[in-house]
C-alpha cells in the first residue's frame, strides 16, 4: 500500500524529511504545512485544549491520531489508546512515546475493539470525512457507539460548507444539498503519489441529522471565529 503521508511525518519526525509533502487537486498544488499541524506539544492554557479537556476522559480512544501529538498529551492524564491505519505514523507513535499505538482503521472499530471499552472519543483532522456519506457517517457512529460506554462523549472535527471560506479548501466539490460538500485531493512525496481521498463535508446541523438514529446527540459546536476558516468542532454525548 502506498502511504507517502505516513512516510513523510514518520521521516519529519526523525528528521529526514529532505522534500515537501504535497496536498495535489488536478493541476493545483500546495506543501502541507507538516510540521504545523502535527507537531509540537499542546498547550494547557489553550483554548482548544481547554474544551478537550472539558469533555474527554479515560479510557480515551484516539481515532487518527497522526504522530500522537493529542495521545502524548492525553495518556499523562489517562489511558489513551492511539489508533491509525498507517504503518508508518504507528512506527512514528512507537518511537515518539506513545504508550498505546494501535494499527486499526477507525471506519472499522467493532473489529479491533470489544464493547464499552472507551468512556470517550476524539477525532482530530477533519478524517471524519473519509465516511463519504451520511449513511457512512451514521455507520461510524453507530460503531463508535459500540466500543464506548454508556454516557460516553466525544469530540469530532469536520469542515462547514455553509460557510463561505468551505470554497478555498483544496480540491472543495460544491453540493446542490443544504450542508453537504465534498473535497477531493491526494498527496505525494518523494514522487510517490497516494490514492485519491475522497471526503465529504457535513455542516454541524447536518452532524446532527446523522446522530439521530444512534445513541449519540450533539452537546455543542465549536466553530472558528475567524471568517477564514470553515473549521468545527463538536462535542457529543451518549445516552
Amino acid at each position: 500500500m502506498t502511504d507517502p503521508f505516513g512516510r513523510a511525518l514518520l521521516d519529519h519526525a526523525r528528521g529526514e524529511q529532505a522534500e515537501p509533502l504535497y496536498q495535489s487537486d488536478g493541476p493545483e498544488r500546495r506543501e502541507h504545512p507538516v510540521e504545523e499541524f502535527y507537531f509540537g506539544e499542546r498547550d494547557p492554557d489553550d483554548e482548544t485544549t481547554a474544551f478537550l479537556e472539558r469533555w474527554l476522559d479515560g479510557p480515551l480512544v484516539d481515532l487518527g491520531a497522526g504522530v500522537g501529538r493529542d495521545a502524548l498529551y492525553f495518556q499523562r492524564q489517562f489511558e489513551t489508546v492511539a489508533v491509525e491505519v498507517s504503518p508508518s505514523l504507528v512506527t512514528a507513535m512507537e518511537e515518539r512515546g506513545v504508550e498505546q499505538a494501535v494499527r486499526g482503521d477507525m471506519f472499522a472499530l467493532t473489529e479491533r475493539f470489544e464493547r464499552d471499552r472507551f468512556a470517550s472519543a476524539h477525532a482530530l483532522g477533519t478524517q471524519l470525512g473519509l465516511a463519504t456519506s451520511l449513511d457512512g457517517l451514521r455507520s461510524f457512529l453507530t460503531d463508535l457507539a459500540f466500543v464506548t460506554e454508556p454516557g460516553a462523549t466525544a469530540v469530532l472535527d469536520s469542515y462547514d460548507p455553509t460557510r463561505e471560506a468551505a470554497s478555498d479548501l483544496l480540491g472543495y466539490r460544491r453540493d446542490p444539498t443544504p450542508g453537504l460538500a465534498a473535497r477531493v485531493m491526494q498527496f505525494t512525496y518523494e514522487g510517490e503519489r497516494a490514492p485519491t481521498l475522497l471526503f465529504r463535508l457535513f455542516s454541524p446541523d447536518r452532524l446532527r441529522e446523522a446522530c439521530v438514529p444512534t445513541p449519540w446527540t450533539v452537546e455543542t459546536v465549536r466553530a472558528a471565529r475567524s471568517s477564514d476558516s470553515c473549521h468545527y468542532r463538536a462535542a457529543l454525548s451518549k445516552t
